[in-house]
């Protein structure tokens, strides 16, 4: 009798671990995306133009997204080139505004569409965590395939904006709209 009060009590933590498991997937998958968002950085090539000056930072702004903090630390210390990264979360994107990669999941103030259509023909590599079905998305859009964090790419539109990916981040996509 006492072995098996034991035996219970010695099992009740694993059974509290185990109960929240779709919020630990659910925190698991935020920091896959913000680490992919991160690394994304250094599968993209930017017009000088893009850039103040040559070693200006690689600004990652957020708009409206639980990434926060995660991404923030994903990218403390790293850098692609001479551009250190930088993290901002703002509250609407704006043309001009130094934005080289904008991952929005839309607020009440701007929806996505809002957001795409400010940096759209800028170069600003543009992420999105959207339905497959979705009619409009960034150039990298976030989806889950078996259970896994993937991407979509759309290089026409990376082009369009004057972005070359890389064709070993294309190789990764589960979809590529091709130039």
């Amino acid at each position: 009798m006492r072995w098996r009060r034991l035996a219970s009590a010695a099992a009740l933590p694993y059974w509290l671990l185990a109960a929240p498991a779709s919020a630990q997937e659910s925190q698991l998958e935020v920091a896959v995306k913000a680490t992919f968002l991160v690394k994304f950085a250094a599968f993209v090539e930017w017009p000088v133009s893009a850039f103040e000056s040559p070693t200006a930072p690689l600004t990652i702004c957020i708009v409206g997204t639980p990434l926060g903090g995660i991404a923030d630390q994903a990218a403390q210390g790293q850098s692609v080139s001479q551009h250190g990264l930088a993290v901002r979360h703002i509250a609407a994107a704006a043309r001009g505004d130094g934005c080289n990669i904008l991952f929005t999941a839309g607020t009440a103030q701007q929806p996505v569409a809002g957001a795409l259509d400010a940096v759209h023909g800028a170069p600003v590599l543009t992420v999105t965590d959207l339905p497959e079905t979705a009619a409009r998305k960034g150039i990298i859009n976030f989806v889950l395939r078996n259970g896994r964090v993937r991407f979509q790419i759309d290089d026409r539109e990376a082009a369009q904006d004057g972005l070359r990916i890389s064709s070993q981040l294309l190789a990764l996509a589960v979809n590529v709209g091709a130039r």
